[in-house]
Order: C-alpha cells, then structure tokens, then sequence
C-alpha cells in the first residue's frame, strides 16, 4: 500500500515539473547539443551544416582577429571589474551612514540599471560627443588653462577603450544595493569590539567589514567578470568596435560571424564554446583564489 502511494505521489510530481523539463529539452539542453554540432561544421545557415571535426577550433588558433578581440575583452575585465568592485563599496559604505539625502542619492545610484542598454548607449553618445557633449563642455575650460585640447572621446584610438570602461562605470547600482545589503548585515558589536581594540575607519573597515562580506564581494566580482567577458551592447551601439579594432570586443566578434561574414554559424558557435570555456575557468580561479579570504559564517 506504502509502495503504490510512493509510486502516485513520484507520478504525480513527475507530472507537475514535466513542463519545466519539457523546456529544459527543447530550450536548453537541445541548442546546446545542436550548438556543439555546429561548432565542429561548416554550417553557413542557408545550408546544411557539414562536419568538419576540430577545423573551426585551429581556425580561431590562427586567426588574427581573435587575438585581437580577445586581448581587448581581457583588457577591458582587467580594468573595469576591480574599479567596478572599488567603486560599488565606496558608495555602498557612503550610503550606509545614511547621510542627508541618503535616500536620493541611493535612487539615483540605482538609477542607471533600469535603463534599457540601448538607450542608455545613445545617451551616452550624445555624452561623449567630441564637439557638442556634456562631458567636454565641462572639462574643456578646465583643460583650456593648460592649453589642452579636450579628447574625441569615440573617434580616438587612445581613448575609446577608457570610454567604454566609463560607461560600464556608469552601472553599478545593482552592485551597490547588494553590498549595502551586506554592509547592513554585519554585527554592530563586531564594530564595537573593533573600536575598543583601536580600529576607526578604513582599517576597522578592511579588518572586519570586508571580511563578513568577503562572500558577497566575491559573488559580484564573479558576475562582473561573466558580465565583462560578454560586453556587446555599449561597444556594439557606440562605436561599432572602432575606431580600428580599438574597442572590437569578443561578442561582438562572434556576432559577426554569426551573421554578417557569410554567415558562419559554425564558427561562431565554436567562439561561443572557448568563450564559455574561458568563463568557466576564470570562475574556478576565483573560487579557487577565494578559498583563503572568503570567510563563510559558520563555516569551517
């Protein structure tokens, strides 16, 4: 009797995730299949993919462009995830003083992350305009006393990259709310046991602050590399990958041969597997690297 009910209620709870699973297959599971084929086929999209082993893979090898965009998606996660990192605890830890106008200063801090991407890219444009933009009409008096004349923020190799990593400065709102979050969480006797032994400010906040939030820090700094490995959108809407190849970035590469140059589908889908590859391996190294600074609470 024990048994047969097991097996109704095991039907039964099968029957309830089976359209879960059914999406897993179809939306998940079978692209993923379908994109490992490709990756190892000729596959030009109007016409049947043709298996051609490891080829795609010793083409990326040899090819230039790859280094290229490689080298500067690398460059732009280097920068950007630390300062990004620096960035959002500073304000975080600004905003958990609550100061006067703490609460404005918070929305607007936020408000970034909840403007559609490309809205925000042409805003930006008008931004970093050369000749009419907000942000040269403010330095450029400023650089005008030392005879300086001010940067073509996106028509200039030197600094469209420093561009982009302004812009992607830009959001990180939903950074700050999650260590604000962690910043409320730790024990206010901590800080006070602290005080007694003679940490004030950024010692205290080095020694006992970022260590009970080390779990969260770690958290955001993953996502921000996931995130600046896939860059697409700013680059993509602003510069379109110049000046040059200046800020010619890995997605936008893949995107291309997705759809532009042939379209090579399976070569883009063989870019898309290194790239996961190159993600996954840099989350490992984190995790890895973070065994020693991360401190869990109630953990070993």
């Amino acid at each position: 009797m024990n048994v047969r009910r097991h097996e109704d209620s095991v039907r039964m709870g099968m029957l309830w995730i089976s359209p879960w699973i059914l999406g897993f297959v179809l939306f998940l599971l079978t692209p993923l299949a379908m994109s490992v084929y490709y990756s190892l086929s000729d596959y030009p999209v109007l016409e049947k993919p043709v298996f051609i082993g490891l080829a795609n893979y010793k083409r990326l090898w040899n090819d230039p462009t790859f280094w290229i965009v490689l080298k500067n998606t690398l460059i732009f996660s280097v920068v950007v995830v630390p300062a990004s990192t620096v960035l959002a605890l500073g304000l975080a830890a600004l905003l958990n003083k609550e100061l006067p106008g703490w609460k404005f200063a918070r929305a607007i801090i936020v408000l970034p992350t909840l403007v559609p991407a490309a809205a925000a890219a042409m805003a930006w444009l008008w931004i970093l305009n050369t000749d009419v933009g907000l942000l040269n009409r403010m330095i450029g008096p400023v650089l005008g006393v030392f005879n300086l004349a001010a940067p073509a923020w996106l028509q200039n190799k030197t600094w469209a990259m420093p561009a982009m990593m302004i812009v992607s400065l830009w959001q990180v709102g939903q950074s700050v709310l999650i260590y604000q979050a962690a910043l409320r969480e730790v024990p206010e006797s901590l800080h006070e046991a602290a005080e007694l032994d003679g940490l004030v400010g950024l010692r205290r906040f080095w020694h006992v602050t970022l260590p009970m939030i080390s779990p969260v820090v770690l958290f955001n700094v993953v996502i921000g590399v996931i995130g600046a490995m896939q860059v697409f959108v700013f680059p993509f809407i602003m510069t379109n990958g110049g000046p040059g190849t200046a800020t010619y970035f890995y997605s936008m590469y893949l995107y291309d041969n997705a759809f532009l140059f042939g379209p090579q589908m399976g070569y883009a889908c063989a870019m898309a597997w290194v790239q996961m590859m190159m993600v996954g391996a840099l989350t490992w190294l984190l995790f890895r690297m973070s065994r020693r600074n991360v401190h869990y609470r109630g953990g070993a």
